[in-house]
């Protein structure tokens, strides 16, 4: 999932933090590593459905003995920082073991600070409330397949066959509710890359609220919108491109790899660098 085969972006489904949801316990699976990540370095582009560039992404990701330390920050144009620090082992299953997100600036309209501690349950939420900053600390029994910072790493590494898979992810509203994930293949689309056509296969990310909350939300327009991920179908499944809002409200916006643009060298210089 990182560049140039592997890159995805660890922003998928921040926009849960201010849906209010169920906080009954799921139940968990495990979800197996299929293609196993290692030490990259990549580059997005965040736009607007209509194509208008609203933010860079820069995404590393380094292995320290059996971790993988996952980190993707976004940087506006406006100013504003979304910044996504994941640790998680894959030895057989993916093992979420921290997730650092931070949103701050104008294109958030509630900037948040949300520290995960998957191990040992601890979940610190620092935000703003009428100007006053606020820290939530909370301890929760937290499932096996808890998703938060690796849904896109998880999803690659899903099967196109498999109907539906179900996944644990922690929204914070401030208050931590464990909520799943509905992941479903949709279909193949064609896209083309250095003028050679290739195919793509895109799954849809549904959020499944329960209780009175979900029988509520659809009639009052508060249902958050399906994710989409678009997955390279070659050998060695990659990210293509995703189309999610980043918070619960939030426009809808377009993730994509992006290739380096040099800047032009003049012709003289050029020639001089051939001597």
């Amino acid at each position: 999932m990182r560049f140039p085969t592997r890159l995805a972006p660890a922003s998928f489904l921040s926009f849960l933090c201010g849906v209010l949801l169920q906080s009954s316990l799921l139940g968990a699976g495990s979800i197996t590593v299929r293609y196993p990540e290692g030490s990259t370095h990549g580059y997005l582009a965040m736009r607007t459905l209509d194509g208008k560039l609203v933010a860079a992404g820069d995404s590393t990701q380094t292995v320290h003995g059996g971790q993988l330390v996952s980190r993707l920050i976004y940087r506006f144009k406006d100013g504003s920082i979304d910044d996504d620090t994941a640790v998680f082992t894959q030895r057989g299953q993916f093992r979420l073991i921290s997730d650092h997100r931070i949103q701050s600036g104008p294109a958030f309209s509630k900037p948040t600070d949300v520290m995960i501690k998957a191990t040992t349950g601890e979940v610190i939420v620092r935000y703003k409330d009428k100007g006053q900053d606020k820290v939530e600390i909370s301890h929760i029994d937290l499932p096996p397949d808890l998703s938060n910072g690796i849904v896109v790493d998880i999803v690659r590494n899903l099967s196109f066959d498999t109907k539906e898979t179900k996944l644990s992810y922690l929204a914070t509203t401030p208050k931590p509710r464990l909520i799943q994930l509905s992941i479903q293949p949709e279909g193949e689309e064609t896209f083309v890359s250095g003028g050679r056509r290739n195919k793509a296969r895109r799954f849809k990310i549904h959020v499944e609220i329960g209780g009175i909350t979900g029988v509520v939300a659809p009639m009052v327009g508060k249902e958050p919108p399906d994710t989409h991920v678009w997955i390279s179908a070659g050998r060695v499944p990659a990210f293509i491109r995703s189309e999610e809002p980043l918070y619960y409200g939030g426009p809808v916006l377009r993730t994509e790899l992006v290739s380096p643009v040099w800047p032009q060298t003049p012709k003289s210089e050029r020639e001089g660098q051939g001597k």
